[in-house]
């Protein structure tokens, strides 16, 4: 793996407080190079920019209630991995329903669609629904955008919500169990 870059706290500071800051060519060309080593090492089959484009989306939303305390949390290339590495899973688990999908319609399943990003937006579709349901308390939201969609870290998230990791667990759980459902729910209306 490439080197790994020492932390600097007021670089962090400069971009977690303003996502247009020019300091983010900076963390770039820091990061990067460990970044890329990390995708060819564990994921050679993905397309590393693109994966290492979506963690800068994510970090950018998460560097604004991210504290750096390397002896609590850990380094913050750790947690910079860790938002790459769920990305890239994603990615792969994107990938394989794509496959699946596409395998489903050549062998004459499914005929009713007619590309292979049907699965993707009715996720979206059930995603929104899910997050403007009001009858879904705004934290659970929050809670699952942060640790499901952002690849935060549940100590952090719970940290900042001041509860525990268990029930920062348990409300991403009641959030994919209801978005199962919208799913489930589209799906048989498309089915209909």
């Amino acid at each position: 793996m490439a080197k790994i870059p020492t932390t600097s706290t007021t670089l962090l500071r400069d971009i977690a407080q303003d996502a247009q800051n020019v300091r983010w060519g900076e963390f770039v060309t820091r990061y990067r190079p460990m970044m890329e080593a990390f995708m060819r090492e564990r994921f050679p089959s993905l397309e590393a920019d693109d994966i290492i484009q979506e963690t800068l989306v994510a970090l950018c939303r998460v560097l604004p209630s991210y504290r750096y305390a390397p002896d609590e949390k850990g380094h913050f290339h750790n947690y910079l991995t860790g938002i790459l590495r769920n990305k890239a899973l994603r990615s792969l688990r994107k990938r394989e329903q794509d496959e699946a999908l596409r395998a489903d319609y050549a062998n004459g399943e499914n005929l009713f669609i007619d590309e292979p990003s049907y699965r993707e937006s009715l996720f979206e579709l059930a995603l929104r629904q899910f997050l403007s349901d009001d009858s879904i308390a705004d934290r659970t939201k929050r809670i699952f955008e942060r640790t499901a969609m952002n690849g935060e870290s549940p100590e952090s998230v719970a940290e900042s919500f001041k509860m525990t990791r268990h029930a920062v667990d348990q409300a991403k759980s009641r959030a994919m169990i209801r978005l199962r459902e919208i799913m489930k729910g589209l799906e048989s209306l498309a089915d209909g």
